[in-house]
């Protein structure tokens, strides 16, 4: 009995033993855990103060005011450019309507010979009106046929419209 009672006890002393080594184990990985986090703080922290100092560098040679007065100034470049990209693109604008006055105003001066021509016609004696086709009178002339009387088969007819017109101008 006696040697039975020390077993049990040395049994009793081996389970709290082991539970002991269990508890002694654990702290070890909770320190050892403590350790790891306390490393990767450190190298954090070193870290975010050599990027502190990379941006202070950063800033030193970045110039803040510098960059600020350069980025109006490119503002009021692109502002200007803006000015002269419409003024140019108006200026196109204008010349081609220009054209499209030009062609208006080539075919009034054409009606305004055309009709000319007429009162000319009605002016001449009635033996060169004869021998002339028969021209219908100003009012009744379609367009086709009033620059049809205006290019006329005798330039020296034109000319003395042209005169005419010149002066009346």
């Amino acid at each position: 009995m006696g040697s039975a009672k020390v077993l049990a006890k040395e049994l009793v002393r081996s389970r709290r033993a082991v539970n002991r080594l269990y508890e002694n184990k654990a702290q070890l990985n909770s320190i050892s855990m403590h350790l790891g986090e306390l490393v990767a703080t450190a190298r954090t922290v070193g870290h975010l103060s050599k990027s502190a100092e990379v941006m202070k560098l950063v800033n030193n040679l970045m110039k803040a005011p510098e960059v600020a007065a350069t980025m109006q100034e490119f503002s009021k470049e692109m502002t200007k450019a803006g000015v002269i990209e419409e003024m140019v693109n108006d200026a196109v604008d204008s010349a081609l309507d220009s054209e499209e006055i030009e062609e208006e105003t080539e075919v009034e001066v054409e009606k305004v010979l055309a009709a000319l021509a007429g009162e000319t016609m009605s002016q001449l004696p009635d033996a060169v009106r004869k021998e002339r086709i028969k021209q219908p009178s100003a009012s009744q002339r379609t367009s086709t046929e009033a620059e049809a009387v205006a290019e006329g088969d005798d330039e020296g007819e034109l000319d003395e419209i042209r005169a005419r017109l010149a002066k009346v101008k």
